[in-house]
């Protein structure tokens, strides 16, 4: 008689959600990135469905002090168009850090996640703050080093 292997697939419900802290400080962008990506995503645990959201959360503090490599810092721009005619705005990575700091982290990990509605609903997940503090102590969240992962 031949056995079956049955695939267990896990209901969104189900998945055990986690609060971790990441400390941005002195951290390279993309890496921090795709390691930020992969625990919301949920690919870090062993329940992993890529159809369904089993990823935990994940609060970013210290984004203002991140890291890019080689000439990125003068060269990176950041480009989105409104619609119109001549309307294509461009902002350098350097002034986006002084207006905006935390748009760099969330844009990098926006952009490691689908394309779908699941990744409209997993960047929810993500929280992301420019200094030291966070409003989320509540949840106890678990210190977490990307640079293990």
């Amino acid at each position: 008689m031949k056995q079956e292997k049955l695939t267990k697939y896990i209901k969104t419900e189900d998945a055990d959600r986690k609060w971790y802290l990441v400390d941005a400080k002195d951290q390279v962008l993309g890496r921090l990135a795709s390691g930020v990506a992969k625990v919301i995503r949920g690919k870090h645990k062993p329940i992993f469905t890529p159809n369904t959201d089993t990823g935990d959360f994940v609060i970013v503090v210290n984004a203002d002090k991140i890291k890019v490599t080689g000439k990125r810092e003068t060269l990176k721009e950041y480009k989105w168009h409104s619609g119109y005619p001549g309307g294509q705005k461009i902002t350098a990575f350097q002034d986006m850090m002084e207006k905006n700091p935390t748009f760099a982290v969330e844009n990098a990990v926006k952009g490691m996640l689908p394309k779908t509605r699941l990744g409209r609903q997993l960047i929810k997940k993500l929280k992301v703050y420019a200094g030291e503090n966070h409003p989320h102590q509540a949840q106890k969240p678990e210190v977490l080093s990307i640079m293990e992962n």
